[in-house]
């Protein structure tokens, strides 16, 4: 449905109305649940004694047995590991060594960032045996911070997908309504938390990954701008694409958990040297009112009516508090989804020839020759969604056909970051919804093409690589969550944070938990 006249009324001063949002009885306020609690008030606890980490990590133990057979966000975890190093925080605490506000507090792991002596699986049958040697940087960072490493969260297979039903491991479910998928690739990563299986987690995000699934689960995901988090241990899809980032149930947990694991790394050769602010003081003591552009592009065909009212109302907010809203256009949009579906597989495809049976990884017990090794240790490794994006990503880097889809490809990409760049002469942030309808049911788009227009909102910034975060703006009618993605400039995450703190302090979405 085009909802161009509706953009229009929300650009009006005065903004649209709307009717009242139906919150079925699934959605209960359980805020005072320990495992619902924010890292900001754990931390406040385990501070004043009136918590340990011990019981904080035992609770989401506990919470992970009670609902994950249903919502099935873990690939593995390590109970023992988990209690060993809560119990290490709390005799550093009591000694009065404690390393800041992630001290204590359990981190889930998307299955794709390396844990040294944990499963490092990709949810792909190719690394279904595979222990990492090492640790990530961004691990080694949060490590040093304090955090409990918990769980390897499930995923689409090697990131490639938009609803985590592409898992040797199984499909995730969305912890709202477990007959929908919580979308992906980050899937397990967004359940986790909105089921209350963690208190933050780390996601990737290729074009969307991190952003999607925050909103169709209902909690912040926050994509860095390209470069300011170390991809080291990451296992790559899309090298020029891939970025770590944070999901939390606030905008200052995403701020603490960004703080912790952005910064230069040598062992990283796109990872950019720019001094890291506190961004949890920056979002704070920073304040409207913005100039906040609407791209024209981003609310046509396509939309959800309920996710275009839940957006527009989150524009009328912005209105009400001052901000300049303007609208504004980036004229290669359309050319977005084609130019990713290039650039991704053509990664995807040099990327993942390294797993061929021999260093590491599955290898087929049959073979005759070398090359049928090679051949039947792919096949079998590798899932449909994988072999789709390695044979696209194959031809379009084949001689013949480089310059007429992987170098033309490049070229759009570059028109469509200085849209991105033109923007910014005009306003400080961009508002847009971030996922065109609300969570679907599992099996709904078994259509490739389908599925790969979920990301379409999304996929511009990865192209761009520009930061931006989505967070929880409303439900639909039936009582599934709506997010709101706010794109910034490059490296200014301490601004982007501070816009979506404004909205987040004036709305209670956050205290919002599904009934499991």
């Amino acid at each position: 449905m085009n909802t161009g006249a509706s953009l229009a009324d929300a650009l009006k001063p005065g903004g649209v109305k709307h009717r009242p949002l139906l919150l079925q009885t699934k959605i209960s306020n359980v805020s005072s649940e320990l495992f619902y609690q924010t890292a900001t008030e754990l931390v406040a606890l385990l501070d004043a004694k009136k918590l340990s980490s011990v019981e904080l990590t035992a609770a989401v133990i506990a919470r992970t047995k009670a609902v994950d057979a249903r919502v099935k966000a873990f690939n593995s975890y390590d109970e023992a590991d988990a209690l060993a190093q809560a119990a290490a925080s709390d005799a550093r605490r009591s000694a009065g060594q404690g390393r800041g506000p992630l001290d204590g507090i359990p981190v889930g792991f998307k299955d794709v960032i390396a844990v040294a002596g944990q499963p490092l699986t990709a949810s792909s049958k190719m690394l279904a045996n595979f222990v990492s040697p090492y640790d990530a940087t961004v691990t080694t960072k949060l490590k040093n911070a304090g955090a409990i490493c918990w769980g390897r969260l499930n995923l689409d297979e090697f990131a490639m997908g938009s609803s985590t039903e592409n898992s040797a491991f199984g499909a995730t479910r969305n912890p709202w309504d477990l007959t929908r998928v919580p979308g992906g690739s980050s899937g397990g990563s967004a359940a986790a938390l909105a089921a209350g299986e963690a208190i933050v987690t780390l996601g990737s995000d290729t074009g969307g990954s991190i952003r999607q699934p925050a909103a169709l689960c209902g909690v912040v995901g926050l994509k860095p701008t390209y470069g300011l988090v170390s991809r080291y241990g990451l296992i790559a899809f899309a090298s020029s694409l891939d970025q770590i980032g944070p999901f939390a149930r606030t905008v200052e947990d995403a701020a603490i958990l960004l703080g912790a694991i952005a910064g230069h790394d040598e062992r990283d050769s796109t990872s950019f040297n720019t001094a890291i602010p506190d961004y949890r003081t920056e979002l704070k003591k920073r304040k409207g009112p913005w100039r906040l552009g609407i791209p024209k592009e981003y609310f046509g065909a396509g939309l959800d009516p309920e996710v275009a009212a839940a957006v527009e109302k989150a524009i009328a907010f912005y209105r009400s508090q001052g901000c300049e809203i303007k609208e504004v256009s980036l004229p290669h949009t359309e050319f977005g989804v084609g130019v990713y579906y290039i650039i991704a597989t053509a990664e995807c495809s040099s990327n993942l020839s390294r797993y061929d049976g021999i260093r590491y990884g599955h290898r087929a017990k049959e073979a005759k020759d070398i090359i049928d090794l090679y051949f039947k240790s792919r096949a079998e490794g590798f899932g449909a969604e994988v072999k789709r994006r390695i044979i696209l990503g194959t031809y379009v880097l084949s001689s013949g056909y480089y310059d007429a889809y992987y170098l033309r490809a490049q070229k759009v990409r570059t028109l469509i970051r200085q849209d991105f760049l033109n923007a910014y002469r005009e306003v400080d942030a961009l508002l847009t919804p971030t996922s065109p309808t609300p969570a679907f049911k599992a099996g709904a788009k078994a259509d490739p093409l389908a599925m790969y227009l979920c990301d379409v909102y999304t996929i511009g910034v990865n192209l761009a690589g520009l930061p931006a975060i989505s967070v929880p703006c409303g439900f639909s009618s039936g009582g599934l969550p709506i997010g709101l993605q706010i794109i910034g400039q490059p490296f200014h995450e301490a601004g982007l944070l501070a816009i979506a703190h404004a909205y987040e302090q004036a709305h209670d979405w956050k205290n919002l938990h599904p009934k499991l």
